[in-house]
């Protein structure tokens, strides 16, 4: 019997009026976005259910074609994962299902074929690109229970009962109510398969091995699989590894080498003191749990918090490279996810704030310093040094140093023709490069530049108004960027 804990019920969601299917063969988790064995709601949920009901659990992970900027990048990345994962579910008591989507349209009708046996669908809550649509269309599909279980954060998207507007005020509010959410029993299980024996499925389903096989992991590992995908080849595969394996090593790296020195250091491009975690927290191939409870260790209890006074230093009672990580972590992450979650119109310029519209609409006419196309801008062909190589290290790496990330964007509005323009070539750019855009976070960074969680700055300024003003010449004065430099701008 399984060891895993109950699922919080504000974790899941049911998509649809469907019951469980109490006769059906096996437990079926349709895993999208939590592309990991470990600290995950969803295949905890789903393994509970199946050793209640006593049948098979099937893990079925697919990779489709059609979604916008699919490329060797990213398609690469979530492969490697995919590996990963066969081989750290070929000991356990389940049967595991990954597929990929070789020609555009193969996989339609498969999660419906995988679904007309099951007891239960089980999949990831996710707010953001296309996996809304996604699994609303499926809840209008499936004639099964379909459940929806959250896994993004430390803090579960469905107990803020508002959107906030303010790191600040966000954070005094997690003060408040998130202790309860890291009492033991509300922590997810580091492996929900531990311990956990299942009957066997005796075999594939006919209806989906009649049409779709899964992929083998020589397969997947194979240049020529991926070569042949009618994807984007010109955003090639970076130096980063997809994969639960490696989301561990680059967060032992990261505590062993930049955690301590985290709040003085992170900002200097030259130190490289970021966790690097964001393209793995992404794709899912870690959990912010996992993460959270590396960087507090061991022995640490919500009973150590102190008073909840919105402060970004001194609640947690840690050391200040702990404390400043972990604001990032959860307070401006799952800030993200909180907008995500409750506006569906978050990737979009409208949802500025109305002061943010306001101040950029009254200098839409100011005349722009320089003005620079999207084929500019992709090339790094414009006359700053420094933008440049933060351009050319997402280009080649599918990352920017954080700091840089900011002033990235704000040059970008700055020599754009209008907030519209830069906000569009801001999400095309980082979407089609980035390791962890198309994210919550994506939406929040992009949205920051042009005033989101932010406040009114003076004095007023051409093209800016009142958003927050950024230079490359101050960038250069405050931060360490020489050997980045060295390195990018070339």
């Amino acid at each position: 019997m399984t060891t895993a804990r109950r699922v919080p019920g504000v974790r899941i969601r049911a998509a649809n009026a469907a019951e469980v299917r109490e006769e059906g063969d096996y437990v079926l988790y349709w895993m999208t976005m939590s592309r990991r064995r470990g600290f995950n709601y969803a295949l905890q949920r789903a393994s509970l259910v199946a050793a209640k009901l006593e049948r098979p659990l099937v893990i079925f992970e697919p990779l489709r074609l059609g979604y916008r900027w699919a490329s060797d990048r990213f398609h690469r990345f979530l492969m490697e994962g995919m590996t990963d994962n066969a081989r750290a579910f070929a000991g356990a008591s389940v049967t595991y299902f990954p597929w990929l989507e070789q020609s555009k349209g193969q996989g339609k009708g498969l999660l419906e074929a995988w679904s007309q046996r099951s007891c239960l669908v089980v999949t990831d809550d996710y707010p953001s690109f296309f996996l809304p649509r996604m699994i609303a269309a499926a809840a209008q599909t499936l004639d099964v229970r379909l459940e929806v279980v959250d896994s993004n954060g430390v803090f579960p998207m469905r107990a803020a009962s508002k959107t906030w507007a303010r790191a600040h005020d966000f954070r005094r509010h997690l003060q408040k109510a998130l202790p309860e959410h890291l009492e033991p029993e509300a922590l997810p299980t580091p492996d929900p398969l531990d311990g956990l024996t299942l009957p066997s499925l005796p075999e594939i389903p006919s209806a989906v091995a009649a049409q779709w096989s899964a992929i083998t992991v020589d397969e997947l590992d194979a240049p020529e699989t991926l070569a042949a995908l009618p994807i984007d080849h010109d955003v090639p595969a970076s130096r980063w590894q997809g994969g639960e394996t490696a989301a561990r090593a680059q967060l032992e790296t990261f505590l062993g080498r930049g955690l301590e020195l985290y709040a003085d250091g992170r900002n200097h491009p030259d130190e490289e003191l970021s966790s690097g975690l964001s393209p793995w927290l992404h794709f899912g191939h870690i959990a912010a749990h996992e993460v959270f409870s590396s960087v507090v260790g061991e022995g640490w209890t919500p009973a150590q918090l102190g008073p909840p006074t919105g402060k970004r230093e001194g609640w947690w009672k840690l050391s200040p490279g702990r404390e400043a990580f972990l604001d990032e972590l959860v307070t401006w992450r799952e800030l993200g996810f909180n907008m995500a979650h409750r506006e569906p119109e978050h990737e979009s310029f409208d949802a500025l704030p109305d002061w943010a519209r306001t101040t950029l609409d009254e200098h839409r006419q100011d005349e722009r310093p320089y003005l620079y196309s999207l084929e500019s801008f992709e090339g790094a062909e414009t006359h700053d040094e420094l933008w440049n190589a933060a351009q050319r290290q997402l280009v080649r790496e599918g990352r920017i140093h954080n700091y840089l990330r900011m002033l990235w964007g704000k040059k970008i509005f700055h020599w754009t023709e209008s907030p519209e323009a830069a906000f569009r070539i801001m999400v095309e750019l980082n979407n089609k490069y980035a390791l962890d855009g198309r994210d919550p976070n994506s939406y929040s960074g992009i949205g920051w530049v042009l005033g989101r969680y932010d406040r009114a700055w003076g004095p007023e300024r051409e093209v800016f108004g009142k958003i927050r003003y950024m230079t490359s010449d101050s960038t250069r004065r405050k931060m360490k960027v020489n050997k980045y430099l060295a390195r990018w701008a070339g």
